[in-house]
Parts: structure tokens; sequence; C-alpha cells
């Protein structure tokens, strides 16, 4: 898992023709504003948030998000123990975010 600035994550995310964004908050959270092109996961969603990782391709690169950072990254860490190495985590969330959100 590697932590990074919106920056970061940001340039890292726009070269990337590999790159899958997954947003870990809950649907209602999703709803309120996402980044886009984004697929949402709640990852309160216990065993179900396992099995729906499970059906992703594991080749992507995962770049994960949530409000405030600190649900991705345990998402992010779930996902490297699933066998996920390319999990990247954006460091404040959705709540420093500054690109582009949809609703």
């Amino acid at each position: 898992m590697s932590n990074l600035t919106q920056q970061q994550w940001t340039e890292k995310l726009m070269e990337d023709e590999n790159a899958l964004i997954l947003d870990v908050r809950t649907p209602q959270e999703y709803s309120s504003g996402k980044i886009p092109n984004s697929i949402n996961i709640d990852i309160f969603k216990g065993q179900g948030f396992i099995y729906l990782l499970d059906e992703l391709d594991k080749a992507k690169n995962f770049y994960v998000y949530c409000r405030s950072g600190a649900r991705s990254g345990q998402a992010c860490s779930v996902m490297n123990q699933m066998g996920i190495q390319n999990a990247y985590n954006l460091l404040g969330g959705i709540m420093e975010w500054r690109g582009e959100v949809d609703y």
C-alpha cells in the first residue's frame, strides 16, 4: 500500500492506463459526491466487501479513497492481504480533494 498526497495520487492516476478508482464509503456518502469514474464498494459491508473485491481484476492499479483517508487506508491493507499489490490510498480523502466531483 502507498499513501499518496492528492498531487501524487492524481499524477499517478493520469498516466495510468490500468487504473481503477475505488470509493470505499457508504452508498449515502457516495451519492453526495464522488470522484469521476469511481466505483463504490462500502468497506462497512464486512465480508461482503471482501467478496466484491474478489470479483475485481487484481491486475488493475487501485486508486482508493474515502471521506478522510482512514477507511481507504484500511481497505488498501485488506487488498494487499488479498494479493492486490497496487493499492494507492488518497491521503485526506475526498474532504481534501480539489479535483472534479460528480453528483
